[in-house]
């Protein structure tokens, strides 16, 4: 338990996007914020601060020249996919043949590796100003378990979502991945049901939580689908959601239809995968009734802008999703469709795609007035909408009514972001929060987790970074090599 107290003073600005519309959240100048353990006790003008509060602190940062906003969320990662970052034979894939390039490799993992990887992934998340942070891990090669990645969320002070991901069909029953690395059924749900029971806290402010996500439709049989939904809601109360990519590209798309006879939405509805317990990778693809489908039962999506230009996937319909009322949060995606885990890089890549799919739009016409998709595009994301997204957006889609904004009560989960840099001049002076995403990406000055303080002047103070990228390189290129002598 946190009993120490934070005090963060004189802050140039203090974003706290304490308001469900992102042009509504208060934005306060020359501000201070005190975090009694884990939980914000006050925050305001610093001209306002309790002298009691003052006087109080275990720890002060001074914030002058810096941008204050809620940890960043993260709400879809594969980390151990920084294992498999720039393979040269899938640099240039789309994401089947990505997929069929990188799991014959992926069956080498180890349980050293995925804690290793874990690391990697959760440290560069951490120092870009990210505070919570799903992982859908679904290969289980070797011993691998879940538990390597939560015992190192543990250790490196990250507040996480551990997904139990799962593949059950292989390519000898009509799947995508290769039978060596698929799982019994039985076993699957037994080890589901262990991991809640073992792991998942329903409590404000719990620094750990389990989800049930089978992969994909391309990867695992309906009856898994149906039996793991009826398993999270038998945890009546208990807050256990569901996860799964869909409808990431056209292939994706091709797949439901040739296999199911279905859109991939109308897919996940037969099998009781929507509601808002429900979040779902990607949605690239997600027609109009897949839209109102999502919107109708509030079921969330993780928007993964980097990794879908990566993959040439397409652009997700972000705008109108939002327009419709469906909770969307931003994902970093795996290490290696992604090839980086920069949180603040991701938002401004949300920023941008958004608007460069709009202006490939067709021409609209409004009153008499022909608009072209150029004309109306900057308007289709602001920088606070994207924001808003990376924070109180991914806090709703993971169920988390605990953190992505900043407000007494609240979990003590903020970034610190220093204005004074190179990146920054000239462009903070003006705005400081817009500038967080128009300028270039910076990493995070402090990152606090739960109260604690994770990341100091830009420095981790959970993980020696030196020993443990160089392990981690070693381990990279022993998993290739395996790989090619096999």
């Amino acid at each position: 338990m946190n009993n120490t107290s934070l005090l963060i003073r004189n802050a140039t600005c203090i974003a706290t996007f304490d308001h469900a519309d992102p042009a509504r959240g208060r934005e306060l100048k020359d501000a201070s914020l005190f975090a009694r353990g884990p939980l914000i006790e006050w925050i305001g003008p610093d001209a306002e601060l309790p002298q009691a509060l003052r006087d109080e602190a275990n720890e002060v940062i001074d914030a002058r020249g810096h941008l204050v906003t809620p940890g960043l969320v993260n709400t879809h990662h594969h980390m151990y996919q920084s294992l498999t970052r720039a393979i040269p034979g899938v640099q240039d894939a789309e994401l089947f043949s990505w997929l069929r390039g990188l799991y014959p490799i992926w069956t080498g993992l180890t349980p050293e590796m995925v804690r290793v990887s874990t690391q990697v992934a959760m440290a560069e998340l951490l120092l870009s100003g990210c505070t919570t942070s799903s992982d859908h891990l679904y290969i289980y090669p070797n011993g691998v378990r879940l538990e390597d990645s939560i015992e190192v969320a543990q250790a490196v002070g990250m507040r996480f979502l551990a997904t139990r991901g799962s593949m059950s069909v292989g390519a000898s029953a009509g799947g995508l991945p290769p039978d060596s690395v698929v799982e019994k059924e039985d076993a699957i749900l037994k080890d589901s049901q262990r991991l809640i029971e073992t792991w998942h806290d329903p409590r404000h402010g719990a620094m750990q939580q389990v989800a049930l996500a089978p992969c994909s439709p391309f990867s695992v049989s309906p009856a898994l689908m149906r039996e793991s939904a009826a398993l999270a809601r038998s945890f009546k109360g208990q807050g256990v959601r569901l996860h799964t990519h869909l409808a990431e590209n056209d292939h994706d798309i091709a797949y439901s239809r040739e296999k199911f006879n279905k859109t991939p939405a109308q897919y996940a509805q037969e099998l009781g995968w929507l509601g808002d317990d429900v979040w779902h990778a990607h949605c690239v693809k997600l027609d109009d009734e897949g839209l109102s489908l999502f919107a109708a039962s509030r079921t969330g999506v993780a928007h993964c802008p980097c990794s879908n230009m990566r993959l040439a996937s397409g652009i997700a319909p972000v705008r109108r999703m939002l327009n419709a009322g469906v909770p969307v949060g931003l994902g970093v995606d795996g290490s290696a469709s992604n090839d980086g885990a920069h949180m603040v890089n991701e938002a401004r890549q949300a920023l941008l795609l958004a608007r460069v799919g709009r202006a490939l739009q067709a021409p609209e016409t409004r009153n008499g007035k022909t608009f072209f998709g150029c004309d109306l595009g900057p308007a289709e994301m602001t920088a606070r909408d994207a924001l808003h997204i990376a924070t109180r957006g991914g806090a709703q889609v993971l169920g988390r009514s605990d953190v992505g904004h900043l407000a007494p009560g609240m979990c003590a989960d903020i970034a610190l972001f220093d204005l004074r840099t190179l990146g920054f001049a000239g462009g903070a002076v003006h705005d400081p929060v817009a500038s967080l995403l128009l300028c270039a990406s910076p990493l995070a000055t402090h990152t606090v987790v739960n109260g604690r303080v994770v990341v100091r002047d830009g420095q981790l103070t959970t993980v020696d970074l030196g020993p443990l990228v160089e392990r981690h390189n070693r381990l990279a290129l022993q998993l290739a090599h395996t790989a090619r002598s096999a």
